[in-house]
């Protein structure tokens, strides 16, 4: 019996934020992946090791977490006063399902560096030293990116002292500027329900307050206190409980019906990526992960936030965008727990240390418009060459 040769395929390996992924030029994907389908999602699934009835993506490039099982294509952009347009697959670790419905914001940060490196910028763009700023259209929810990428002799700097809580080791600042974060995706408001506060209404669970804001990716708020949790959780608290994740689970689905991002429960298994489910805290002393203490001086509010169905580790960047909305915006519930008032920054809190995040937020004809949300990154190329799958893989 005859068996296909393995393919090979270009692709860089990459740290971006708390992820990491495999980035593709879209030019160098098999002919049959280059538009959007059943052989793309199969050709990602195959590189990424999924799905995996063992949970642990040993035959890919999976790192069988949320943060480690995603990928990514970039291409020169065809729209006015963009460089690169970015798509982002979230792959599932253990289904063959590949979530395209929200953006990474953490692996935002790579698509500038990427973008540079891989020769999709105009080399007139590129200072010799200095900083290039890489305008990206994030193609999966319509909304455009800028990426401050330090550049030394032509090429991303990579190395530098900028440290990120829940990345072991410091590296360049990739500042990155996400412009009219809200109405994403779907196409809905800021405020789906035209409310700052809802009442969520779940099941077997019960009755409590909820924020549900489109910015950055569509989030569910809701008190930790309201749901029996102190907003210092580290993983293991919740990952460890299975009871724990079906009410997670059960919560969000509520949430995304509440939405308008579903229109019966049973769809929420199509959606795993979006929306996101969060809880927030006032902000008291604990230890993160690591061991590091932050105090509460070091902090506006806690928070924590599920990924894929666990807690994760530290933040999604597009749950921080969601963040420090909310945050600007007086009375959600992210906002009442940093102490309310109005704000152009936070510093919130997560299991891995903490993270501050900008926004720029005002109030137009009694509607809230946020303008944009900056927040700074880093990211580094870990590997660079080819990929390679089973031939009868697409």
């Amino acid at each position: 019996m005859a068996h296909p040769a393995q393919i090979r395929i270009p692709a860089t390996y990459m740290r971006g934020g708390t992820s990491k992924g495999v980035f593709f030029r879209l030019q160098d994907l098999p002919e049959a992946a280059r538009q959007p389908g059943a052989a793309r999602d199969a050709l990602l699934l195959r590189v990424i090791g999924s799905p995996d009835p063992y949970g642990k993506q040993t035959d890919g490039m999976g790192g069988a977490t949320s943060s480690t099982s995603k990928t990514v294509i970039v291409s020169k952009s065809t729209r006015p006063d963009h460089d690169v347009d970015y798509l982002f697959g979230q792959v599932a670790i253990d289904k063959a399902f590949v979530d395209w419905t929200g953006n990474c914001g953490n692996l935002s940060a790579a698509v500038g560096p990427f973008a540079i490196a891989g020769g999709l910028i105009d080399p007139a763009r590129v200072p010799d030293n200095g900083v290039c700023a890489v305008r990206i259209w994030q193609a999966n929810i319509g909304k455009t990116i800028i990426a401050h990428v330090p550049v030394t002799h032509g090429q991303p700097q990579e190395t530098g002292d900028f440290e990120l809580d829940g990345v072991t080791f410091p590296a360049a600042e990739v500042q990155l500027e996400f412009l009219d974060p809200a109405d994403e995706g779907d196409g809905g408001a800021m405020f789906p329900t035209g409310n700052l506060v809802d009442t969520l209404e779940v099941p077997g669970v019960g009755a409590f307050p909820a924020t549900l804001i489109n910015a950055g990716i569509p989030t569910i708020f809701v008190n930790a206190a309201d749901i029996g949790y102190a907003g210092t959780e580290l993983q293991d608290a919740i990952n460890s409980d299975p009871a724990a994740l079906v009410r997670f689970e059960t919560i969000r689905a509520h949430g995304a019906l509440r939405m308008g991002l579903i229109k019966s429960l049973d769809e929420i298994a199509t959606r795993q990526h979006t929306p996101k489910i969060a809880f927030v805290a006032p902000p008291v002393d604990y230890t993160a992960s690591s061991g590091k203490p932050v105090k509460v001086s070091d902090i506006d509010v806690l928070a924590r936030a599920m990924s894929m169905g666990k807690l994760h580790h530290a933040m999604m960047g597009t749950a921080a965008v969601a963040i420090g909305t909310a945050a600007a915006i007086p009375g959600t519930l992210v906002n009442l727990a940093a102490g309310g008032g109005k704000r152009q920054a936070v510093r919130f809190g997560h299991p891995s240390g903490t993270l501050r995040v900008g926004a720029q937020a005002r109030e137009e004809r009694g509607e809230w418009v946020v303008t944009k949300v900056i927040m700074s990154r880093s990211a580094r190329v870990l590997m660079e060459g080819w990929v390679r799958v089973p031939g009868d893989a697409l």
